[in-house]
């Protein structure tokens, strides 16, 4: 499906212009001949990008800007501005514009600014469609009223509404993403995108675009242009995860734009400011990765504002029980099963068991069981399938 652009400009003749140049790269584009009738129209329609001119009467750029933020706030807003308009457009991109583009626009500027603000958008979007499924169970997934998740809980409450860098620090499979997300959805930031990025999985000659993006033809493979996790997160959260495997070089980067709040794309010369509060979380000790000199100890000082450690399931064995009856709940519902239930013998001997995975391990073998029981979950039922293989 093409995305739809409306083009805001008292003057017939650019508006034709772009509505030609537009329609012939693939775009439907609609006219609004000043911004009385482009609010009318942003009332009526969805669009996925909006040009607009500054100086126009009736309405000036700057106040359609306002109304359409106020009326959709997510949609993208490039402004085209005259040589006298520089400083107004400036600021409008401080309130909420994409950004703007000096009139005669240039077409490879327009077209790229367009297609990424169009992709911010759809981030935007995304993010929010997953936050909604995330929102269901991320919070009432830290279950438990153990001494040290309640510890937590109390530590998130008051450090959320912050912008304080938090390094989160646990075994593998113990929810350290939970509290991230925690986090962000209880900061000031929570209607902004949380981006993760798991640096463990990404290739170390590719880590660097993935953090902050790439200009075309910046190595072979770059056949576009490319936003970066941090510019994506921009205005909200990014958590890097496993930051314990980044390498060096990225390490250096990512220290200078936590430093400067500025990022400058793989081959590229502008300087990029960017609003982002990290988080971050490993399963290795930090401290020991500086002394074997694959960690920048002002790197983990930048990022260990606040510490959070994440116990293992282990250390925490009294939040089982209710680990346990979260999970059984969820899975019924999964797999649409009539409610199982389970014995308290079968819950002791879970109490028992020398959980290496953690939470995750604990989620997987209360699947198993309630696929491979018969309506009530026994002791014997535990025995014959923890240890499946």
């Amino acid at each position: 499906m093409s995305k739809k652009i409306l083009v805001v400009d008292d003057e017939k003749a650019i508006r034709s212009a772009l509505k030609d140049i537009l329609s012939f790269e693939g775009f439907e584009v609609e006219e609004a001949v000043d911004g009385v009738e482009a609010i009318k129209k942003i009332k009526e329609n969805d669009y996925d990008c909006i040009l607009c001119d500054i100086k126009m009467p009736k309405m000036d750029g700057i106040e359609v800007l306002d109304q359409a933020l106020e009326l959709k706030p997510d949609i993208p807003f490039i402004l085209i501005s005259g040589h006298g308009t520089i400083d107004a457009a400036v600021d409008a991109v401080k309130k909420g514009a994409f950004d703007f583009i000096e009139k005669p626009p240039d077409l490879n500027r327009l077209l790229i600014t367009i297609r990424n603000a169009i992709d911010r958008s759809n981030l935007i979007v995304e993010t929010k469609q997953l936050r909604k499924k995330v929102n269901k169970n991320s919070q009432s997934d830290m279950i438990g009223s153990s001494t040290a998740l309640v510890k937590i809980k109390e530590t998130i409450d008051k450090v959320a509404p912050t912008d304080a860098r938090v390094l989160i620090t646990g075994e593998n499979g113990v929810g350290k993403e939970l509290v991230a997300k925690a986090l962000h959805e209880k900061s000031n930031r929570a209607n902004g995108p949380f981006i993760e990025v798991n640096c463990s999985a990404i290739p170390s000659e590719l880590i660097e675009s993935e953090l902050f993006g790439h200009e075309k033809g910046s190595f072979t493979s770059a056949i576009k242009q490319r936003i970066g996790k941090f510019e994506q997160a921009h205005g909200g959260t990014l958590f890097l995860d496993e930051i314990g495997d980044m390498s060096l070089s990225a390490q250096a980067k990512v220290l200078r734009a936590l430093q400067e709040g500025k990022i400058t794309r793989v081959g590229g010369e502008k300087e990029i400011k960017i609003d982002v509060r990290i988080l971050a979380a490993t399963n290795k000790d930090l401290l020991r990765e500086v002394e074997e000199k694959n960690f920048r100890l002002d790197l983990y000082h930048r990022l260990g504002v606040i510490l959070i450690h994440v116990p293992s399931l282990n250390d925490r064995k009294e939040d089982i029980p209710l680990l346990i009856d979260h999970f059984l709940k969820n899975i019924n519902e999964e797999y649409r099963h009539p409610s199982k239930k389970i014995e308290q013998s079968a819950i002791d001997a879970l109490q028992q068991y020398n959980w290496t995975g953690n939470i995750r391990e604990l989620r997987n073998i209360i699947e198993r069981l309630v696929i491979m029981s018969n309506q009530t979950i026994t002791q014997k039922d535990v025995e014959n399938y923890i240890f499946m293989r």
